[in-house]
């Protein structure tokens, strides 16, 4: 389904909320591609480091196939262990993060509420991009012939 929305509010208090929302989507989008530049770097290396362990099981005849599932499970499991500990820290954050900008601002306003949606859109987006970068990763490596992995 498509869902279209309004562009402009009603009124001067609905604006300013609508810029706001606005500019934290901008902050999320551009925190989401920088961390997903530095996962795929750090996947990398993870990846370089195993490189005479994946030329040895290619020697013993494992597929190329059968070790890019292997590391796609690992990217999965590796994104969904991460996300959860950042949901959890978020859970445990919330109330003490409320607190200072209530008290900063001298407001009741709760600026941070992590609901089921969040929690959920947060997994749709981790684990896809921790399997995705695991797959850019390994593909580079699983492409060279496997006695130059080994070092022959």
């Amino acid at each position: 389904t498509l869902t279209a929305r309004p562009t402009s509010a009603g009124d001067e208090r609905t604006t300013t909320f609508a810029v706001i929302e606005r500019f934290h989507l901008a902050i999320a989008i551009v925190t989401v591609v920088g961390s997903a530049v530095f996962l795929l770097a750090l996947m990398v290396m993870v990846v370089d480091e195993r490189r005479g362990t994946v030329g040895t099981l290619r020697l013993i005849g494992f597929t190329r196939r059968r070790i890019l599932v292997q590391v796609l499970a690992e990217g999965a499991l590796i994104a969904t262990v991460g996300a959860a500990a950042g949901i959890l820290f978020a859970f445990a954050t919330q109330g003490l993060f409320n607190r200072f900008f209530q008290w900063r601002y001298d407001t009741t306003l709760i600026f941070l509420r992590i609901t089921p949606a969040v929690v959920w859109q947060s997994l749709a987006i981790a684990v896809p991009l921790g399997m995705l970068a695991s797959l850019v990763a390994s593909w580079t490596l699983l492409r060279r012939h496997f006695l130059t992995l080994v070092g022959r």
